[in-house]
């Protein structure tokens, strides 16, 4: 009977170990999710920018992610061509444009031949602004991650996307956002459409109406450490580099006021001072709009476009390039001191990566023997259709190269009765004799390409049939389609285009750094993975499994 009891006893003692460990497991469980994520993408960023300029930076920015986060080495695009829309579209929806159909930011429509862009929708009606705001996430045929998780939540979560950018904002925020908000160049304000609401919020309108952007750009742009301390630039007003319209050369410091003086609204975004505005309009939404403070996880993407039109304006090895990221190192110390106080520190998730990276100017590499150009491809066009009216006794057989794509004229080839794959041939054949062209693809598939298969299938992930052109080109390392000789450009696979950074910080974030071969298709399902919901319906990603350590 002794026996019995103590039997019973130590069963009632180690039940009642085993409720507890459940109780703690499911508390554990069920406080397992952050208040908020933030998503942040830096427009342009090139992985080695956490590197090269690393001696500049804090302890609160960049160094605070790399040093008590997790990041993944070795980021790549998947798909041609690196430009900024399908690079954000493919963050949030983990997926490519041949599923979700941003093929770029611009594109030809197969059916109408018609110029389309990114986000434009003549259907919505502008809300705080002109035709900047006709503007919606409607072209993008899948879900976001943002998606996800308002269906997760029977929509009790809110989820925001904010940038300079439209396609910034718009395409991270997805379909079922509570708010994306842009700026419009011709009024300086952030702006909207009625696809998320029909007027701003008052919050907004304030905001809007204190001129913070001409504030900054009233305090001028100079340098903000010393000059000696820029060890990773090329010298002060170099040929390589673009001259604000207000100027006379492109050396510090920039006289940024004559803007404000000007009226110009859209200077700001070639400016730091863009990136700080973000950052600043960041800071109002997550006070006024509440987020992180139910009982859902919140959403907010951030994307910070300056950096971006300052890198096409003046190039990578500007002394404004390495300015911008001292700069840039400072905003985010400042966002995530923010959020420590607004949201508690270790109660928010924050990832930070890019949508495309940047190549050096090809006149500054020739000019050290490097092999490299910037090619008006508009001259390839001309001398293209030249060469096919002598061939097939037609002009205009080709309507554009937009993208590094060769869009056929279908009505003229059609008329004309000409055979397409002795065409395909003839334009292959004429192409990969150019100087700078290392290989065109038949995204049709009818002539067998026996080139690299990385690019056949980064190719075949950019190609969407009714938004993509019959013919891809791929040049050489180096090379890039240019508008100006000045600054520099992005689009093609190579590493200084497609290799991004990384970085997750935060709640249940380990401590480490993985050198496995990502991409950004892979960021949407792990962030699905770690709240255990949905990824987006058409996720082709992998879970990045080292975040996924209990």
């Amino acid at each position: 009977m002794i026996v019995m009891k103590k039997v019973v006893a130590s069963t009632l003692v180690l039940s009642s170990m085993v409720l507890v460990s459940f109780s703690s497991l499911f508390a554990k469980s069920s406080d397992a999710k952050p208040k908020l994520i933030v998503g942040i993408v830096l427009d342009q960023m090139r992985w080695d920018y956490l590197y090269r300029f690393v001696h500049h930076y804090g302890d609160g920015g960049f160094n605070r992610m790399l040093n008590e986060g997790f990041s993944c080495e070795r980021t790549y695009i998947p798909f041609l061509p690196t430009y900024t829309a399908p690079g954000h579209a493919s963050i949030y929806t983990g997926s490519v444009p041949a599923i979700h159909g941003i093929v770029a930011n611009d594109w030809v429509d197969a059916v109408t031949f018609k110029k389309t862009y990114c986000t434009e929708d003549p259907n919505v009606k502008s809300v705080g602004g002109g035709d900047a705001g006709l503007m919606s996430p409607k072209n993008m045929l899948t879900s976001t991650f943002s998606d996800e998780l308002k269906l997760a939540s029977n929509e009790r979560s809110k989820t925001f996307g904010i940038a300079i950018k439209d396609r910034g904002a718009i395409l991270p925020a997805g379909h079922m956002a509570d708010g994306a908000y842009w700026y419009d160049n011709k009024n300086g304000h952030f702006i909207t459409s009625d696809f998320y609401r029909d007027d701003l919020p008052l919050w907004l309108q304030r905001f809007n109406q204190r001129n913070v952007g001409d504030s900054l750009m009233n305090l001028n742009w100079n340098l903000i450490s010393p000059l000696s301390s820029y060890t990773q630039s090329t010298a002060d007003d170099t040929p390589y580099e673009g001259v604000f319209k207000w100027a006379e050369s492109s050396k510090f410091p920039h006289m940024t006021s004559k803007a404000v003086q000007l009226k110009d609204k859209g200077a700001i975004q070639t400016t730091p001072y863009g990136n700080t505005l973000i950052t600043l309009l960041a800071q109002e939404l997550i006070s006024h709009e509440g987020l992180g403070k139910g009982k859902e996880t919140d959403f907010l993407a951030i994307s910070y476009s300056s950096t971006d039109y300052i890198g096409h304006f003046f190039g990578i090895n500007a002394l404004e390039i390495e300015d911008t990221y001292i700069r840039m190192d400072k905003e985010l110390a400042q966002l995530f001191n923010y959020l420590d106080q607004e949201i508690g520190k270790g109660e928010y998730t924050v990832f930070l990566t890019a949508d495309h990276g940047g190549a050096h100017n090809a006149q500054y590499l020739t000019d050290r023997n490097v092999p490299a150009k910037a090619h008006f491809i508009k001259e390839w066009l001309t001398d293209l259709n030249a060469h096919l009216e002598t061939a097939f006794g037609h002009k205009k057989i080709v309507n554009s190269l937009m993208n590094y794509h060769v869009h056929f004229n279908e009505s003229a080839i059609k008329n004309a009765k000409i055979d397409r794959l002795k065409l395909k041939k003839e334009v292959i054949n004429w192409l990969e004799k150019q100087e700078g062209i290392a290989v065109c693809i038949d995204m049709e598939e009818h002539i067998p390409f026996k080139g690299i298969t990385l690019l056949k299938e980064r190719s075949k992930n950019g190609y969407f049939p009714q938004r993509s052109g019959t013919i891809q080109l791929i040049l050489n390392p180096g090379w890039y389609s240019a508008y100006a000789l000045t600054g520099t450009t992005h689009g093609g696979w190579h590493p200084y285009d497609a290799h991004i950074p990384l970085l997750f910080y935060g709640k249940h974030i380990p401590k480490g750094k993985t050198y496995k071969n990502y991409y950004m298709s892979d960021i949407a399902p792990t962030l699905a993975a770690l709240l255990r919901i949905q990824e987006p319906n058409g996720s082709i990603g992998e879970v990045i499994l080292e975040l996924m350590e209990e």
